[in-house]
């Protein structure tokens, strides 16, 4: 493998880092024994080529062992068991964090140790000790709250002491990550939280916590509200087989959350050692807390606790090559692949489409609304959305006044299908050839096709969209109604709409937050819950079925159509493109990596249900990058104007709004070339 593919395969150099969460077997009050099975278990994660290996609470001696951590023959087995492991470290690539008693000043501290390649990084104190019902750790700890600047001699070594610590490695500045212990996330103020603002974007818990039913779901709560509270990757390790039942028992819960999502979780009740492994995207991480403003504000208001923490430096080399990728990546950001979420996700984006456009024409005081009807997606979905909003209103259908406009390359299907639609809405419809008009003024600025000529520029397609807009505002004017946009977000990432008086303009656009991929989903998730009737749920699938086209330009001399997608790209991949550099701003480069392992085999991964197994493709990386380049031009260089005038609409999701008043700001005479530079010299050929 050359270099430069190397480097693009390389799971450090695209921003993540490799975590697991371990459970070993263990037993009771034997530190021989449990370095052993944590030694077997740091060598599997070191051969599954992880970074960052977390164990659970006193997991050196286990955890139920009451009085027996106040024995001396056990804490220095403990201590010896510990100086065993430091020493194997220097053999393996991960950074390991173990569980285990230490004793410093005369007190004993439940304690979090972190080492790396033969040495002993720090040792963090629990801050919260629980004693209360079943938990009594007053009893032989002494709390860590507070405890900060100070050091400790363990297994032989002086190793910073406190919970002031982030460890963060040299080599790879967004692999940092900070210690806490069970019960502290437990508490109103996790310790975690103060750890993330000093500049952890990795927050471990090495946990013991008993199981009691209903517990799992507690503290998949927790890890999921912390890893999103703290804008950070949660990883979490339960104390697993081998435990002591006398009173309690011990489910071995192993989890790793990313910005509230989970990625990676193990069996629950194991009966040996297991680990759940995945690649956090700490360079996600990173550049969410940038565009989070609050986040940073909480920082200052906490004080900065940047300015009290110790940052531990440690060596960790990147490594270079294909390691291949411990985490799911969607191929359709804006369509889950989940059945619940899905159904969840239309259900809201469909209504949040309804109420926005029935509050305009609430407050326009408005009865009726002009509509173009192509017998294509957007306009069909915009058209489902109007209809809806008239039954919400308790106004009747026959005020939304639809205008299928034929011109010099509509389709019988289409057409057919766009008066099929508006017949079983029950909408009022009209249509309007275009085509005179649209020769006349061929003919008034001499374009060559009025002469006869097959000449299909841009102006003779424009000259058709601007007609059907104008011809829009004109009817709305003259039957005291507004015009209803039908253009989606990916249309205006890609400029791939007529400015001004074309479908780039309307007096509101339901649409506009819709990425296509998802207008998709919504026209099927409307046909599949039977929310019409059977003929009309016939004609939404003819719809879905029909290739995306403007219909703008004669068929060719094969009766082949104008293919949009053929001009800018296929839609699901540049609305992957969109999401990852608009909603996080990474690099040209990331987004091929992650469409690379999203896309490259059709037969990997999920897809959303119900999606057509004729439709189920795949692309290499060349392609990939072919239609990159494509996004980057349209999207940086010549399409921002377009943006900068957008009509009012709603919000629809997260990532998914490119108005000017909402989440993209940018100037209209910019360039690609940064972007360009990063694909060209990143993303192999």
């Amino acid at each position: 493998m050359s270099d430069s593919r190397a480097r693009f395969f390389s799971i450090h150099r695209q921003g993540f880092v490799r975590v697991a969460a371990c459970t070993p077997r263990v037993s009771v009050g034997d530190p021989a024994f449990n370095g052993v099975e944590t030694l077997a278990t740091m060598r599997k994660g070191a051969g599954r080529h992880v970074d960052l290996m977390l164990f659970p609470e006193l997991g050196l001696s286990a955890y139920a062992i009451d009085d027996l951590l106040l024995q001396d023959a056990l804490l220095d087995g403990v201590e010896e068991t510990l100086r065993e492991l430091v020493r194997a470290s220097g053999e393996l690539h991960p950074v390991f964090v173990v569980g285990a008693p230490v004793r410093r000043n005369g007190r004993l501290y439940n304690c979090g140790i972190a080492f790396a390649r033969g040495r002993i990084l720090g040792v963090v104190p629990k801050s919260f000790l629980p004693n209360y019902r079943e938990y009594y750790e007053n009893r032989w700890f002494a709390p860590g709250a507070g405890l900060t600047g100070l050091t400790v001699t363990l297994a032989g070594e002086s190793a910073a002491f406190g919970t002031d610590l982030v460890f963060a490695a040299r080599e790879q500045p967004d692999f940092a990550f900070h210690i806490e212990i069970c019960e502290d996330f437990w508490g109103a103020t996790p310790p975690s939280s103060r750890g993330a603002l000093a500049g952890a974007l990795i927050l471990c818990n090495l946990s013991a916590s008993n199981i009691v039913v209903g517990k799992a779901d507690d503290r998949a709560v927790l890890c999921a509200s912390q890893s999103m509270r703290c804008l950070g990757a949660y990883v979490y390790s339960a104390a697993g087989p081998g435990e002591s039942t006398t009173d309690l028992a011990w489910d071995g819960q192993a989890t790793i959350h990313e910005l509230g999502v989970l990625l990676a979780q193990t069996e629950r009740f194991p009966r040996e050692s297991q680990m759940a492994v995945a690649d956090v995207d700490v360079e996600r991480i990173r550049l969410e807390r940038m565009r989070t403003q609050t986040f940073n504000a909480a920082a200052a208001a906490a004080g900065h606790p940047e300015t009290a923490f110790r940052r531990v430096a440690f060596d960790h080399p990147q490594a270079e090559g294909d390691i291949g990728l411990e985490r799911s990546v969607d191929r359709f950001p804006y369509v889950p692949d989940d059945p619940a979420r899905l159904d969840r996700d239309c259900y809201e984006a469909f209504n949040i489409q309804v109420q926005g456009l029935a509050k305009r024409m609430q407050v326009t005081k408005s009865e009726r609304l002009v509509i173009g009807i192509s017998g294509g997606l957007d306009s069909t979905h915009a058209l489902l959305v109007a209809a809806k909003a008239f039954d919400v209103l308790s106004l009747p259908r026959s005020g939304i006044l639809g205008f299928t406009m034929p011109g010099f390359a509509t389709s019988e299907a289409t057409k057919a299908n766009a008066w099929a639609l508006m017949k079983a809405l029950g909408v009022t419809g009209e249509e309007i050839d275009i085509r005179p008009t649209a020769m006349r003024m061929l003919e008034e600025i001499g374009h060559p096709y009025a002469r006869g000529e097959r000449v299909y520029d841009i102006t003779f397609e424009n000259v058709q969209a601007g007609l059907r807009t104008d011809y829009l505002f004109r009817l709305a004017n003259q039957r005291k109604a507004f015009v209803l946009g039908t253009g989606d977000l990916s249309e205006l990432a890609l400029g791939w709409c007529t400015y001004g008086v074309g479908d780039h303009m309307s007096h509101y656009n339901v649409n506009g937050s819709v990425a296509k991929t998802l207008i998709q989903y919504l026209v099927r998730w409307v046909a599949r819950t039977g929310q019409l009737d059977e003929a009309a749920s016939a004609t939404l699938h003819a719809i879905l079925r029909t290739a995306i086209s403007p219909e703008l330009v004669p068929p060719d001399a094969d009766g082949n159509l104008q293919d949009t997608q053929a001009k800018v790209g296929p839609y699901e991949l540049q609305d992957f493109n969109l999401y990852y550099v608009t909603r996080y701003g990474m690099r040209p480069s990331k987004v091929a990596f992650l469409a690379w392992h999203a896309w490259r085999d059709a037969a990997h991964g999920t897809w959303p249900p119900d999606f057509p197994a004729g439709s189920q493709t795949s692309y290499g990386l060349a392609e990939i990058r072919k239609w990159l380049r494509v996004f980057l031009i349209r999207f940086f260089e010549f399409s921002q104007y377009k943006r900068s005038a957008l009509p009012n609409g709603p919000k629809v999701v997260s990532g998914g709004n490119l108005s000017p008043r909402g989440d993209w700001r940018a100037p209209s005479d910019g360039n690609a070339e940064a972007w360009l530079k990063d694909l060209d010299g990143n993303v192999p050929e």
